[in-house]
């Protein structure tokens, strides 16, 4: 019978050993960087969600998160793509790898952050309350909401903070969700709604264009967020790299230009 060592070299285990130590490396040895992978980064966006991500009337993705992402892209010295998905499957889509980051006005909540990393947040926003311009059905602040047909988005920081608030909720006659903003302004404008509870940088980008249709009232729904871009909870390198190179963006006065472009007013959080 041979010994161990005349079978280890009879049957090569150094030849086979050897190739998956250096597969293992090649997988493990440059960190959690998907950029050092395939020198691109798959954003995942809701493409109906202006002025974040939308289409444009010939059909092409524009925004300011768009412009945002294109920028962070030049100085990471890497290639990016954006994949339209469906908002409620927004975690499903970056667990599974077929995103790589969320970036698409992104609210930073507790139980978001359970679940994800957050990039620095880079904007402040809170919900408010749009109405029908000349017919605010009385509606002057979140208490005057009792007994009206209230609409939001699906899956919104607003549809999170009523769904969380019982007494809130079951003030109004009826809460209606819609799968984007666009849907609920439409049903706004149409009287299927008395009022629309929804992001105050939204509501700013739609006023911009409809202000003969809808009024803001400055009331305040649920707490002050910022806005940020979500990672794996293991992208930790990945993440800082990004960061690194937003940080860049936003230093050299780019991202308060694109704010300016969209928002007509540099509503990026200042660093200081």
């Amino acid at each position: 019978m041979k010994s161990f060592k005349e079978f280890k070299e009879g049957f090569g285990i150094n030849k086979i050993i050897l190739p998956l130590m250096l597969m293992i490396f090649l997988m493990t040895g440059c960190g959690n960087s998907h950029i050092n992978k395939k020198h691109e980064l798959i954003i995942g966006l809701d493409d109906n969600y202006a002025p974040f991500g939308f289409r444009d009337e010939k059909g092409e993705l524009v925004g300011f998160d768009i412009d945002l992402a294109e920028e962070v892209a030049v100085r990471m010295g890497t290639q990016i793509s954006f994949k339209p998905i469906d908002w409620k499957d927004k975690y499903l889509e970056l667990n599974s790898g077929k995103i790589d980051i969320i970036w698409s006005g992104f609210n930073i909540t507790p139980e978001r952050e359970k679940r994800i990393l957050f990039s620095k947040p880079y904007m402040i926003n809170r919900q408010i309350i749009l109405v029908a311009k000349g017919n605010n059905k009385g509606i002057v602040s979140a208490a005057d909401l009792t007994d009206k047909i209230v609409g939001t988005q699906l899956g919104s920081p607003a549809d999170g903070f009523i769904r969380q608030n019982e007494k809130l909720k079951n003030s109004f006659a009826k809460l209606i969700t819609y799968d984007n903003y666009d849907h609920a302004f439409q049903a706004l404008a149409d009287g299927e709604v008395e009022a629309v509870v929804c992001d105050e940088l939204v509501v700013r980008y739609e006023m911009s264009r409809h202000q003969d249709k809808f009024e803001t009232v400055e009331a305040t729904v649920g707490s002050v967020t910022g806005i940020a871009v979500g990672f794996r909870k293991g992208d930790v390198a990945l993440l800082k790299e990004f960061q690194k190179a937003f940080d860049e963006v936003i230093d050299d006065g780019t991202a308060q230009k694109i704010s300016q472009k969209w928002f007509h007013a540099d509503l990026i959080k200042s660093r200081k």
